[in-house]
């Protein structure tokens, strides 16, 4: 038979309560006595049953989270993080895949419910100011994932310094002629995306500061994907005089891009440079120049805030960011035209 919650509690010294306050992130037990309880229940290799755990605690032990595109390489990594730390506090994960407008603004409005979940996690889809106080006066602790809300606490990265490390990294070759490839102004303005706007904003203060013009000719935009890229980039490459550089708003643009120099023959980084953003596994095997973010550590983060939250520590909303970093690789090179 394994070992019980009350094998815990007398090995560790403590009574029964203090045994599920830690099982449950309570906030009132000392540090010294959740790490004796916890190093207990490592000992005794001692699982909790989730069903006695909810009945005790009067919680679901579920976390939903909204995830637009889930099946976005940087989605997936930033599930992988917050699916690893709920596990690791003892939590159930549910997710609510978003791809249509409707789907969004529905899980916006009704998942905000103690009956369904403990708290709420979302990723990427800022919620516009109705929403953001609907979310508050629900009373359910929440936390937004790579986007931000003056009401919800947020855990990101800032998206315009990324822009600007690119796009700087590019004048630093020598390019003066560079493009940018990004997501369709009308899929932002829909889903509240801000990610794709942002690197372009850091892409244009940073030809400001090295006092380059803009080309409207050379910034795109289309549905985020890496076909749709290789479209947008194929047409810029085709203009009478092409940007000898590009920097997409995402990795998965990026390879649009690589794509679409193979397509027409030019030789990347010979002929153009390319710079994305993410560092995705298959970033490295492509050996593409990118703009490094922490997918699985926001994912992380963001349960780690929330259940602070849910336990009942209470603390005015913050932004916090995490760093990013270029990682030059093969896809960038000195300008030679």
């Amino acid at each position: 038979m394994g070992a019980t919650i009350r094998d815990v509690a007398r090995a560790a010294g403590v009574g029964l309560g203090t045994v599920s306050r830690v099982l449950n992130s309570s906030s009132l037990v000392s540090p010294a006595t959740r790490r004796r309880v916890l190093d207990v229940i490592a000992e005794l290799n001692y699982t909790p049953s989730q069903i006695a755990r909810s009945f005790s605690s009067g919680k679901t032990l579920t976390v939903a989270t909204i995830a637009p595109f889930f099946t976005r390489p940087s989605v997936v990594e930033r599930l992988r993080g917050i699916e690893v730390a709920l596990a690791a506090g003892g939590y159930n994960l549910v997710v609510f895949n978003v791809e249509t407008v409707a789907r969004r603004d529905a899980c916006m409005r009704d998942l905000p419910r103690r009956d369904r979940a403990d708290g709420l996690l979302i990723i990427s889809l800022a919620p516009r100011p109705a929403e953001a106080a609907d979310l508050e006066a629900s009373g359910m602790p929440v936390v937004l994932i790579d986007t931000q809300s003056e009401r919800q606490p947020s855990v990101m990265v800032d998206d315009v310094c990324g822009g600007e490390l690119a796009t700087r990294h590019l004048i630093e070759l020598g390019h003066r002629r560079i493009g940018f490839v990004g997501d369709s102004l009308e899929e932002q303005r829909a889903f509240n995306f801000t990610s794709s706007a942002n690197r372009l904003l850091g892409y244009l203060r940073a030809l400001e500061a090295s006092g380059i013009a803009p080309r409207p000719e050379y910034e795109c935009h289309g549905i985020h994907g890496r076909y749709e890229a290789r479209v947008l980039a194929q047409n810029l490459l085709q203009q009478p005089e092409p940007p000898t550089a590009i920097f997409a708003a995402s990795d998965t643009q990026a390879m649009g891009v690589l794509e679409a120099a193979r397509d027409l023959g030019i030789l990347v980084p010979a002929q153009l440079s390319v710079v994305g953003f993410d560092d995705i596994d298959v970033a490295e095997y492509l050996g593409l120049t990118t703009v490094r973010q922490p997918l699985f550590e926001t994912g992380e983060r963001g349960v780690e805030l929330l259940l602070e939250r849910i336990s009942g520590a209470a603390s005015p909303p913050e932004q916090e960011y995490l760093p990013i970093e270029l990682v030059s690789r093969a896809t960038t090179s000195q300008c030679k035209m």
